[in-house]
């Protein structure tokens, strides 16, 4: 556990960090929908705003619903994810650093809807016209951490030979 705390907010503070400062940057360098290609066909930095969640999930709610609504869940989650990580000892670094990108994801995500209301979205992969929906840092550390996280159930689940 010694060793898991510190990665576990070492790992949190960068990727809220990092997620911040790119959000940042996009608000102040790019108008609402610019859209700038990195590499054409695949792939564009493009200055959306996501009033929902995944997919726009809630995005047609109102902006009060939506901010308490979202602020709540996150806070739940992330108080679930720390009390699960003290009270439950985590001293496996992979785990411990799975529920940190959990954590910042939710975090960034949660100073975005605190400071602007909705989401800040920038990353736009597409092929030919399909286009995946925007996403950024934040979303990222999120998908990463979930697929650690069952990596690591598969893991305690393999019989030991």
């Amino acid at each position: 556990m010694k060793r898991s705390i510190p990665l576990f907010l070492i790992t949190v503070g960068l990727v809220v960090l990092l997620d911040q400062i790119t959000k940042s940057l996009i608000v102040s360098n790019f108008l609402l929908h610019e859209s700038m290609p990195v590499v054409d066909g695949l792939f564009n930095i493009t200055y959306v705003r996501n009033p929902g969640a995944a997919f726009g999930f809630m995005s047609g709610a109102s902006p009060a619903f939506r901010g308490i609504f979202f602020s709540l869940v996150t806070l739940i989650a992330v108080s679930l994810i720390l009390y699960h990580l003290v009270k439950n000892r985590i001293a496996d670094p992979f785990l411990a650093f799975a529920l940190a990108l959990v954590v910042a994801g939710a975090l960034g995500n949660l100073l975005d809807r605190l400071r602007y209301g909705e989401v800040i979205d920038f990353l736009d992969v597409y092929i030919s016209g399909y286009h995946w929906p925007a996403f950024n840092i934040a979303d990222t550390a999120i998908s990463i951490g979930a697929v650690f996280l069952i990596v690591e159930m598969v893991r305690r689940r393999e019989p030991d030979i």
